[in-house]
């Protein structure tokens, strides 16, 4: 009986001593662990490949970074400690977007795709199936006329000529490489076709937003769409500024379409100040839409009510109308420009149903 008691008591804490080394194991490294083994001192490599072998749960703030260095740990270490740190913070953040489009639609409903994309992006629902609506650009005219309706814009000269001529293509193209740079010449030389309209005391003028084309490519055969709007991941921008919302376009002498205007100084376009209140006095035709938050920068989008034929966009709008804008990142298409100049084009057909 004695012998089975002792067997028992070693076979329990054999059990114990095989359970913590268990959790020792499935235990993330943490700063404490690398001191530990440059105390000990275990060659730079083991400490490395432990590293990399993680988990980890790593402290890489800059005070921690200096107690490290003090107390032996090398650059080569401390270096697969930011890397490993930054893997694990990567892996979360497409955990978390995963979470936020995980949820099963309703039937019905538009479901948002996953995208790591860092330009905005629009899908809209249709036979079944989600599609994603090309990004097109919006050009930028300048005119005398006064903003006081889109059907007096449209029947401008000026500015139908300015948006064929898409002065601001280049920009657009520059600006869409987010880490190509791009100077204020190319804006300066884009706006010589105005020259007829510009005048030394740089008076109030009216800016039009527009698209240079007569109608769009994308034809949907429903009048009551649904899009799914993600611009979570835009550089320089922070999404709870924006909405998306629907807004109908104003075909122009069957050149191109207007999308809306506003006023501003001459020269407002080159400046580098975020002092534009853009969308303060803006002319457009807005759709009233049902907008369902699905987390940051991540919408469902549809008109409350059935849609006529015609031609529409979606776009996205700050959420304050006095939020201001650096003239120079709207001419550019730049951060917060980039935004307001984003669209994406879409024609109701004439047998939609």
């Amino acid at each position: 009986m004695k012998s089975n008691i002792q067997i028992r008591g070693i076979l329990i804490v054999g059990l114990a001593f095989t359970t913590a080394a268990l959790a020792q194991t499935t235990k993330p490294i943490a700063n404490d662990d690398i001191i530990e083994m440059v105390k000990n001192h275990m060659a730079e490599s083991v400490v490395i490949s432990a590293i990399q072998s993680g988990p980890t749960k790593f402290n890489t703030s800059t005070s921690e970074l200096i107690r490290l260095k003090k107390l032996g740990v090398t650059d080569t270490e401390m270096n697969a400690m930011i890397a490993a740190s930054s893997k694990s913070q990567d892996g979360a953040a497409v955990a978390a977007a995963n979470a936020d489009n995980s949820a099963a639609p309703a039937p019905g409903e538009v479901a948002l795709p996953v995208s790591q994309s860092r330009m905005p992006q629009v899908y809209v629902q249709q036979d079944g199936a989600m599609h994603e609506l090309p990004l097109e650009k919006t050009q930028l005219a300048q005119t005398k006329t006064k903003p006081s309706s889109m059907k007096s814009l449209a029947g401008d000269s000026v500015v139908t000529q300015g948006l064929q001529a898409g002065v601001n293509t280049v920009a657009w193209d520059a600006s869409t490489h987010i880490n190509s740079p791009l100077g204020g010449s190319a804006v300066s030389q884009a706006g010589g076709i105005f020259s007829s309209v510009m005048s030394r005391r740089k008076p109030t003028v009216t800016y039009v937003w527009g698209v240079a084309s007569p109608a769009s490519g994308n034809v949907l055969k429903t009048v009551s769409p649904a899009f799914a709007v993600d611009f979570s991941r835009v550089p320089q921008v922070n999404s709870a500024d924006y909405e998306p919302t629907i807004v109908k376009l104003t075909p122009a002498q069957n050149t191109c379409r207007i999308v809306g205007a506003t006023q501003g100084k001459e020269d407002v376009r080159s400046s580098p100040a975020a002092d534009w209140e853009v969308y303060s006095h803006f002319l457009e035709e807005r759709v009233m839409t049902k907008n369902e938050r699905l987390a940051a920068g991540k919408y469902k989008v549809a008109p409350t009510s059935e849609l006529f034929p015609g031609e529409y966009a979606v776009v996205l709008r700050p959420v304050s109308t006095t939020k201001p804008f650096s003239g120079g990142d709207v001419a550019r298409a730049q951060a917060d420009g980039l935004m307001f100049d984003a669209i994406w084009t879409f024609r109701i057909s004439d047998d939609a149903q």
